[in-house]
C-alpha cells in the first residue's frame, strides 16, 4: 500500500506536467508557420531569370504582391515530382479560387536535357492551368539551383525510364514582399501547407 508522501508526490509531479503542458500551448507563438521557417530578418529570394514556354521573359520580381510556392522536379520524374505537384494543386484547391488567385506556383527543371520550356510547360498545366512551368540550358539553370540549395544528380535508370535525377525535394514558400519564409520537405502534410498560405493571405 502506497504512503501518504508518495501519494503527495505523485500528485505534484501529475500536476507539474499538466502545468508545463498548458503552458506550451498558452504562449505558443500566435501565428506560427508549420513549416521550416527562415529566421528574421527574412532572406530575399534568389532572383530566377528565365524564359517562358511562350518566349516571353520571366522574373521572379514580376510576381511580387503574389505568395510563390517553388519547387524544383523534372517531368520524367516517376514519384516525388508528380506526388509534390498534386500536394501542390490540393493546397490551392483547399484555400479556394478567390485566395489562389494571389498564390503562384512555379516548377523549374532539374533536368534541361529533356525538359524544353514547353515541355515543362506542359507537365505543370496537367496539374493547374495557372502553374508556371520553367526551363533553360544547363547554364543558365545552375545559378538558380546553386542560389536556391539544390542538390542534383544524374543516375542510371532503366530502359523504360532512361536516366533518373536525384535532386533535393522541397517547396520553398516565398511571400508577398518577395522574402524566403519557409520550406515543406518531401510529404509535408498538405494541411500544414495550406496553413501557412491562410496565414500570410491574412
Amino acid at each position: 500500500m502506497m504512503d501518504k508522501k508518495t501519494v503527495l508526490v505523485g500528485v505534484l509531479a501529475f500536476g507539474l506536467i499538466g502545468l508545463t503542458a498548458l503552458g506550451v500551448w498558452l504562449f505558443r507563438p500566435a501565428g506560427s508557420l508549420r513549416g521550416t521557417a527562415y529566421a528574421r530578418p527574412y532572406p530575399p529570394a534568389p532572383a530566377i531569370n528565365l524564359v517562358r514556354s511562350d518566349g516571353t521573359p520571366f522574373h521572379m520580381d514580376h510576381l511580387r504582391g503574389n505568395i510563390v510556392l517553388l519547387f524544383f522536379g523534372y517531368t520524367a520524374c516517376p514519384d516525388v515530382c508528380p506526388t509534390t505537384m498534386a500536394e501542390l494543386k490540393t493546397a490551392l484547391d483547399r484555400i479556394g479560387p478567390e485566395n489562389a488567385d494571389q498564390v503562384k506556383v512555379v516548377f523549374v527543371t532539374v533536368d534541361p536535357q529533356r525538359d524544353t520550356p514547353q515541355r515543362v510547360q506542359e507537365y505543370a498545366n496537367h496539374f493547374n492551368d495557372e502553374f508556371i512551368g520553367l526551363s533553360g540550358s544547363e547554364a543558365t539553370l545552375s545559378p538558380v539551383w546553386n542560389d536556391y540549395g539544390i542538390f542534383r544528380q544524374v543516375a542510371e535508370g532503366s530502359s523504360a525510364t532512361g536516366y533518373l535525377v536525384d535532386h533535393t525535394a522541397r517547396i520553398t514558400l516565398i511571400d508577398q514582399e518577395g522574402s524566403l519564409r519557409s520550406s515543406y520537405g518531401f510529404e509535408t502534410p498538405v494541411e500544414d501547407i495550406v496553413h501557412d498560405l491562410k496565414l500570410l493571405l491574412q
